[in-house]
C-alpha cells in the first residue's frame, strides 16, 4: 500500500509538471496561475501545493527535468581526468544543440524559459536560479579552458574567463534565435560551423576540434 501511494504521488507530480509545460507554453508563465494548471490537469489546487511551494518552485522543477543532465555534464568540463577539456566542451555544446533541435520536450521547455517568462514578483526566484546555473556553468567552463591552456591545448590569446563567456554566449544566442524561428537556419549544422570557427579563433588546432564527435555522456 505504501509503495502504491508513493507511486501515485510520483505520477501526480509528473502530471502536474507535464501540464505546467503545456499551460506555460500556451499562455506564458506570468499569465498562468496554479489554478489554471490544476484545472487543466483535473486536480485541485491543493494537490499542486502538496508537491510545490509556489509557481516559481513548480517552474524550477519543470526546468530541472530537462536541464539537470546538461548541467551535470557541463560541470565535468574541468575534470582533471579529461584528455581534452576543449573537445569535451565542444561535444557537450553540440549535444545541447541536438537535443534542442530534436527533442520536443527540451525545445518546449527552453522556449518557455527563453521567451515566455518574466522575472517579476514570485518569479524572481526563477531569475535567481537562472543566474546561479549560468554562473556555475561559466565557472566550470573557465576552469576547463584554464586546464586546456595549462596543458598546451589552447594558446592564451584571451583570458580564460573571456573565452568561457564567449562560448556560453555563442551557444545561448544560437538557441534563443533558433527558437524564435526554427526555419531560419539549421541549429545543429550552423551551430557546429559557428562553434568551430570560434574555437579556431581561440587557437584550437583542427585535429583537436574534430577529436570528439560522439554525443556527450548522460
Amino acid at each position: 500500500m505504501v509503495r502504491r501511494t508513493k507511486e501515485e504521488a510520483q505520477a501526480t507530480r509528473k502530471l502536474i509538471l507535464d501540464t505546467a509545460e503545456v499551460v506555460f507554453h500556451e499562455r506564458g508563465v506570468s499569465r498562468s496561475t496554479l489554478n489554471d494548471i490544476a484545472q487543466a490537469a483535473g486536480l485541485t489546487r491543493g494537490a499542486i501545493y502538496w508537491h510545490f511551494k509556489d509557481k516559481a518552485d513548480l517552474f524550477n522543477a519543470m526546468m530541472e527535468r530537462v536541464t539537470l543532465p546538461l548541467e551535470e555534464t557541463a560541470h565535468r568540463s574541468d575534470d582533471e581526468s579529461l584528455d581534452d577539456p576543449i573537445a569535451y566542451m565542444r561535444a557537450n555544446f553540440l549535444h545541447a544543440l541536438r537535443l534542442t533541435a530534436n527533442d520536443p520536450q527540451v525545445r518546449r521547455v527552453f522556449g518557455i524559459a527563453v521567451h515566455k517568462v518574466e522575472y517579476v514578483d514570485e518569479l524572481l526566484a526563477v531569475r535567481d536560479r537562472h543566474l546561479k546555473i549560468r554562473d556555475e556553468c561559466l565557472l566550470h567552463a573557465q576552469r576547463g579552458v584554464t586546464l586546456a591552456m595549462r596543458r598546451g591545448l589552447l594558446p592564451r590569446r584571451l583570458p580564460a574567463r573571456a573565452a568561457a563567456i564567449g562560448l556560453h554566449a555563442l551557444i545561448d544566442g544560437l538557441i534563443q534565435n533558433w527558437l524564435l524561428d526554427p526555419e531560419a537556419f539549421d541549429l545543429v549544422k550552423t551551430g557546429q560551423q559557428v562553434l568551430d570557427a570560434y574555437l579556431a579563433g581561440l587557437g584550437v588546432a583542427a585535429p583537436a576540434a574534430r577529436k570528439l564527435e560522439r554525443p556527450a555522456g548522460p
